[in-house]
């Protein structure tokens, strides 16, 4: 039903020898959201979402994933999971439909050739059915691995940066696909490192070094984040990086495409940095509205420091 809680758990924390992985986060996602992991690599967020659906086992923490014991009921819950891991992991000399019907004997699904029929049609694979799965190109193949992962008729879907190596064409049609299903009821966890992708999703949670530093709508955090970013456009744009790294207020500089985004939280330490550029011909100089990716990066380098 509408507004009830896929996933409500509280204080998951793993580890690993001395390290802590994941450390007492709370989460809550409501059916039928689709919801993105964001960290750098060893932030914990493929370990977090491992735990919240019973494929690795929690330290600590209580609660449940879709109305199980995360803890104690992990059986029952990953009977309700699809999981599409970043690598292809299908049979390559086998076709579509017959890694599928593969598949559905693993799962042990009562009309198997019924379900494979109709997860076919379902996720636009009708006209490739008898196409080796070598042969597949990248997006292909991963349409291949969410009609597996939607045999047995998930209640939870888990992706693991399944659009990694994907032309831009193929994840806007996967995305496309992840909506349509997340609009049935499917809850989506999914763990990614494009931005396009992360501003496609319900809500969005960081996490760095196992703790969880922001999260919610995209509009909400770029809000906390405090940011305030100029933009430089012209000739001159390139000189400017060095320049100004560094500089009071100037917290990151990157380029976008020839544009280089300069950011800071003190707007008026980061006017002062820029103000001698102001008059310069070569440049053209306005302030922006941050982006997603203006905020990771920020992010990114503030837990550098915090963790150093």
């Amino acid at each position: 039903m509408a507004g009830e809680l896929a996933i409500d758990v509280h204080g998951l924390t793993k580890r690993f020898g001395s390290k802590v992985a994941v450390n007492g986060i709370d989460i809550q996602v409501p059916q039928g959201q689709v919801w993105g992991f964001l960290g750098p690599n060893g932030s914990g967020k493929t370990t977090t979402i491992r735990m919240l659906c019973g494929l690795l086992r929690a330290d600590e923490g209580n609660g449940t994933c879709l109305g199980y014991d995360f803890r104690t009921e992990s059986e029952r819950i990953k009977r309700q999971v699809g999981y599409m891991t970043q690598k292809f992991s299908f049979w390559e000399d086998l076709s579509i439909r017959e890694n599928l019907q593969f598949v559905a004997r693993l799962y042990g699904i009562r009309r198997a050739r019924k379900v494979v029929d109709e997860t076919i049609e379902q996720i636009g694979l009708s006209k490739r059915q008898s196409q080796l799965a070598g042969e597949l190109s990248g997006g292909w193949k991963q349409r291949l691995a969410l009609a597996a992962c939607m045999l047995h008729d998930p209640k939870l879907l888990l992706l693991d940066e399944p659009t990694a190596g994907v032309d831009p064409k193929a994840r806007r049609d996967f995305w496309d696909e992840i909506h349509r299903l997340s609009g049935q009821g499917l809850t989506v966890l999914v763990s990614t490192h494009y931005m396009d992708e992360a501003e496609r999703c319900d809500r969005i949670v960081y996490i760095n070094l196992g703790d969880i530093i922001t999260s919610g709508t995209v509009a909400e955090v770029i809000e906390q984040s405090g940011l305030h970013t100029f933009v430089i456009e012209g000739d001159g744009a390139r000189n400017m990086a060095g320049k100004l790294k560094g500089k009071p207020g100037v917290e990151f500089v990157a380029f976008f495409g020839a544009a280089l985004h300069v950011s800071g939280r003190d707007r008026n330490a980061l006017e002062a940095a820029l103000r001698p550029h102001i008059d310069d011909a070569s440049l053209s100089v306005h302030e922006s509205r941050p982006s997603l990716e203006d905020v990771f990066i920020q992010l990114q380098e503030k837990g550098r420091g915090d963790y150093a």
